[in-house]
């Protein structure tokens, strides 16, 4: 049942250039190259509208740089048969700008951001053009240790492990993007204070994912997730085995795992077979290295969801525990109510007799599935009296950006 529930190579100046087509393409592609190893704060870098071959990485370290292209779908990188390095674009700059183009079919990760502050993402797409596979890269959009990141009106597609990811960060907001067939099709890791709204996650395995894992720089929180379409993300998990996300299943609307302070309301969430929204600890994940860290909290605690409009979830769960699960509860024609919790909190809060020690407040949902995980899933129950409670609002992500 647990399982169920969830279970850099970049270019130095020593390298040679990414090999591309003949012609204009590979004049470009040299030209392009070089721009980035020679960038300097305040450059802008133009890419034209065209379609543009590499076989290996491009990487930019610079502060101040911005990338620009002449359209979302009009310049277009593609790595499709990429030979070397871990991402199409491997940026470790302050102040970057990238906007108006296309990354597509990288071997890793599309555009990944490291150790860096104050990004803008806008207007960039990221995809793998073959369709759902385990072979695609990781990570579409992919900032992860950095500070003040806008991602807007973006749109990532086919990635294996998440769509658009930001994790190990602080002071993040996703707006006005798309994510779709992903794994995980936006998710939020390990990052303090973030806001994620006005998106559609579509025909993704799960829809929103905001995740807390052990072993990592820091832990999560204060994170809102509010005004998206979360509509119909049945696709089967294609996430490599191992990986937490690969336990994700098919059919989650949004999850919230081992994280606290997070607020969801607003939201239209529509026909994920397995539940409109899950909530579980790491020990629902199936990750070998769950139980293993002392300092990490593995209990979500003070979880507000209110307000959204959710309907047609929990008709046909992932897995045949969870199958199973729904028929003891609700019968062979019934569905799974719009919360299913794995029942985990933290032990010393319960045992002083708190029935809703996790602080877990339900406004407006059809119904909460306490799934009993710490004793084995023997004796779900679906009472929501003990959820009936609100919480302070969260405040709003102010990056200065507009």
């Amino acid at each position: 049942m647990a399982a169920a529930l969830l279970a850099v190579a970049g270019c130095g100046r020593e390298q040679q250039p990414p090999a591309a087509a003949s012609g204009a393409d590979a004049d470009f592609s040299r030209t392009l190259h070089q721009r980035l190893l020679d960038a300097k704060p305040g450059d802008v870098i133009e890419i034209p509208a065209g379609t543009f071959h590499f076989d290996r990485s491009l990487s930019l370290r610079a502060d101040g740089v911005t990338i620009r292209g002449a359209g979302m779908d009009q310049s277009v990188l593609s790595f499709k048969g990429q030979k070397a390095g871990a991402e199409g674009l491997l940026v470790n700059g302050n102040d970057f700008t990238i906007e108006n183009l296309t990354i597509e079919d990288s071997k890793g990760d599309g555009l990944k951001v490291s150790e860096s502050e104050n990004i803008t993402i806008r207007k960039v797409k990221v995809q793998w053009t073959g369709g759902p596979s385990t072979k695609n890269g990781g990570y579409g959009l992919y900032p992860v240790l950095t500070k003040n990141v806008l991602i807007e009106d973006s749109v990532a597609i086919g990635a294996s492990d998440a769509g658009i990811y930001v994790g190990q960060s602080d002071g993040v907001i996703v707006r006005r993007s798309r994510a779709e067939q992903n794994v995980a099709g936006i998710e939020v890791e390990n990052t303090i204070n973030a806001d994620v709204y006005d998106n559609i996650a579509t025909h993704n395995t799960g829809g929103i994912l905001v995740f807390n894992m052990p072993g990592l720089s820091q832990q999560g929180g204060n994170i809102r997730v509010y005004n998206n379409r979360i509509l119909a993300n049945n696709t089967g998990n294609f996430g490599a085995k191992g990986t937490p996300v690969a336990s994700v299943p098919a059919g989650s609307g949004i999850v919230v795992n081992s994280n606290d302070d997070i607020e969801i309301f607003g939201n239209q969430i529509v026909d994920n077979d397995t539940a409109s929204i899950i909530i579980s600890s790491v020990y629902s994940t199936g990750y070998k290295d769950s139980s293993k860290s002392e300092t990490f909290d593995p209990y979500p605690e003070r979880i507000y969801i209110h307000d959204n409009t959710i309907s047609g979830g929990g008709g046909s769960p992932d897995g045949m525990d969870l199958k199973a699960l729904k028929v003891a509860m609700y019968g062979l024609t019934g569905n799974l109510p719009d919360v299913l919790w794995d029942g985990y909190q933290n032990p010393e809060l319960a045992q002083k007799g708190k029935l809703n020690a996790a602080q877990i407040c339900l406004k407006g949902v059809n119904g909460v599935l306490n799934a009993d995980g710490p004793n084995g899933y023997k004796n779900p129950s679906n009472g929501m009296a003990p959820f009936n409670c609100e919480l302070p609002a969260l405040p709003a992500i102010d990056l200065g950006r507009g």
